[in-house]
C-alpha cells in the first residue's frame, strides 16, 4: 500500500510544497483550525516555490483569491501543493491547493485553494526582474 505522500501525489499530481500537522494550539475560540493558521500554510508553500523560480527573495504582494471548501480538524494532516502561473517580469501569480487528511478516518479532502502573488526582490526589498527559466 501506498505511503500518504504517494496517495496524495496521485490525487494531485503534485508533490507538496509544505505539509504540517493540525494541532490544539492552532484552534480559534470554537475549536476550529484558524483560517489565518491555514492561510499562513498556504503563503508558506507559494513563498517556497517563488523562492525557487525567482532564484531568491521573494514577498507576497497579495491574496488575489481563496476559497475555503471544508474545515480542517486538529490531528489533520494538511498538504500544500503549488503551481507556477502567470511569471511576469518582477512577480508571478502561484495557484495553492490545501488538501486534509483527516486523522482518524484517513479520508482525503481538498480544503482550500487560494491564488497568491508572490514579487521578487533584492537585498532593499525593493522589486527585481524574476530570472527566465532555465
Amino acid at each position: 500500500m501506498p505511503d500518504i505522500p504517494q496517495r496524495l501525489a496521485a490525487i494531485t499530481g503534485r508533490e507538496p510544497a509544505v505539509r504540517a500537522v493540525a494541532m490544539p494550539s492552532d484552534t480559534n475560540p470554537s475549536g476550529d483550525i484558524f483560517g489565518g493558521w491555514l492561510l499562513s500554510q498556504m503563503d508558506l508553500a507559494a513563498g517556497t516555490i517563488a523562492y525557487i523560480r525567482a532564484d531568491g527573495r521573494v514577498a507576497t504582494a497579495a491574496v488575489d483569491a481563496m476559497s475555503f471548501h471544508a474545515p480542517v480538524y486538529v490531528g489533520d494532516l494538511v498538504s500544500c501543493y503549488v503551481e507556477v502561473g502567470r511569471v511576469g517580469r518582477t512577480s508571478m501569480t502561484i495557484q495553492v491547493e490545501a488538501w486534509a487528511r483527516r486523522g482518524r478516518s484517513g479520508e482525503e479532502v481538498k480544503v482550500t485553494e487560494g491564488r497568491f502573488t508572490m514579487v521578487a526582490i533584492d537585498e532593499q526589498g525593493r522589486p527585481r526582474p524574476v530570472p527566465p527559466e532555465p
